[in-house]
């Protein structure tokens, strides 16, 4: 009974500081009753006090008197808080106070974490969130708006708003939400009507832009509603379209045509219009953070239409934070086929300048033959390390099992977020109080995947 009562004053519920608030109250209005009714009730108690600690055969004495009191004081203005904070537990989770407790601390740990922002979109985001979200709630998301295909894309031209589909997943990867209100958001209508194709929580997004008369507020109410842990916000509010020449020299606009034209690597792309300001809130989020994360993502469609936003990648450079790139498992067809690492990343610097990142991250785990040989069929492979083209970018490259034996060769969340956060803690070591989650092993042995690949490390 008394420990689960106890159980509320552990370490950072914020609960102790109430119960001294709590005796200051008590010690306040015994003063002013006092005052008011002129009657030393306090001088009267302490004569009082004084006689009994006094009483025959000696009494306890003054000392032992008053430390009985003090702590008969202190013990039963717990009790009364604990029962209250028990009462109000009660009242929201029967029977389940104690999960409360644990949600409570849990979160007060999280608020603590360090300041992340992730750049991305697609796919490869919401993976990398699903991971962080276990470590820090400082998370802002910045997302590209350039899609074009879809139901994303048929909202887009139909209602005139930006494209929900990326940031609908990136605030499904946050959320606070039970598995089935998932089901519910990603849920895509399959009649033949004209919902067809549309995913619910896109229409969410669509419909609370059109109550509030405002995109971007729609989003912050979204997250409200599905109690987001972190930001999502899109990189710009301008409505933007992505173009690209191809390696056979034609040129080709839309993200949707650019991945779906499959004509060999990508040389290219950018932005029409090209001069469009990006969100002053990502700014914000970029000049703050500690920690930058760039990625994982498609590398054209994804993850440089972010940096190709005027700013942005200015905004990055100048930024004091650590700065880190998720390099993909796979090449992908008709974007980026036959890159390794390297070629990833001097695509990046092409594109938006050197000075993005600090460190590269990159997969080492094995894929299996059977999986590889599926992909290869489809014109795809694991995304090869050339060390010495590394060390030429002279980058500090991170080599870790990032993958988990799976048909879909896919970033693991907590693979992912595991590596991204040791980078963080062994480098940074700014964030001693956040908790790691238990099945979390940041400090489990090195795999033998996992190590530096720069040479001398």
């Amino acid at each position: 009974m008394w420990l689960r009562f106890l159980g509320w004053l552990m370490p950072g519920l914020r609960i102790k500081r109430w119960l001294l608030v709590f005796a200051l109250a008590v010690a306040c209005g015994a003063a002013g009753l006092s005052l008011i009714t002129r009657t030393p009730l306090l001088a009267n108690l302490e004569a009082l006090l004084q006689k009994v600690a006094s009483g025959p055969g000696g009494g306890l004495g003054p000392a032992a008197a008053a430390i009985v009191l003090l702590v008969a004081g202190l013990g039963l203005a717990t009790w009364a808080i604990l029962r209250l904070a028990d009462s109000v537990a009660d009242a929201f989770w029967p029977g389940r106070s104690h999960q409360l407790k644990e949600a409570i601390l849990r979160r007060r740990q999280l608020e603590r974490g360090p300041r992340v922002v992730a750049i991305g979109g697609g796919t490869g985001l919401p993976v990398l969130l699903r991971g962080l979200k276990q470590y820090s709630a400082n998370l802002t998301a910045l997302v590209t708006v350039a899609d074009d295909g879809g139901s994303s894309g048929r909202l887009r031209a139909e209602l005139g708003i930006l494209p929900p589909g990326d940031l609908r997943n990136c605030l499904i990867a946050l959320a606070d939400i039970e598995p089935l209100m998932e089901r519910l958001l990603q849920h895509r209508f399959q009649n033949r009507s004209q919902l067809a194709g549309h995913s619910f929580g896109n229409l969410l997004i669509a419909a609370m832009s059109e109550i509030t008369g405002d995109f971007f507020r729609s989003l912050g109410l979204v997250s409200q509603v599905l109690a987001v842990r972190g930001r999502v916000l899109p990189i710009t509010l301008a409505h933007v379209r992505l173009a690209a020449e191809l390696a056979d020299g034609r040129q080709v606009t839309g993200e949707s045509a650019i991945t779906n034209t499959r004509a060999g690597p990508v040389r290219r792309v950018w932005l029409e219009p090209e001069d469009v300001a990006p969100l002053p809130e990502a700014l914000t989020a970029l000049a703050e953070a500690d920690v930058i994360v760039i990625g994982p993502g498609s590398l054209y469609t994804s993850i440089l239409p972010n940096l190709l936003v005027n700013g942005v990648a200015d905004a990055i450079r100048s930024s004091g934070a650590l700065k880190i790139y998720v390099c993909n498992v796979m090449t992908q067809p008709g974007e980026t086929d036959g890159y390794d690492v390297a070629r990833h990343v001097q695509a990046l610097f092409e594109h938006a300048g050197p000075g993005l990142f600090d460190r590269v991250l990159v997969n080492t785990g094995p894929v299996a033959a059977l999986v590889r040989e599926r992909y290869a069929e489809e014109g795809a492979e694991p995304v090869a390390i050339d060390k010495r083209a590394l060390k030429a970018t002279g980058l500090r490259v991170i080599g870790r099992r990032l993958v988990t034996d799976s048909p879909v060769v896919r970033h693991d969340p907590e693979l992912l977020g595991q590596a991204v956060m040791a980078e963080v803690f062994n480098n940074a070591g700014a964030w001693p109080s956040v908790q790691k989650p238990k099945s979390g092993a940041l400090g489990r042995e090195r795999q033998p995947s996992d190590k530096c690949l720069e040479e001398g490390k």
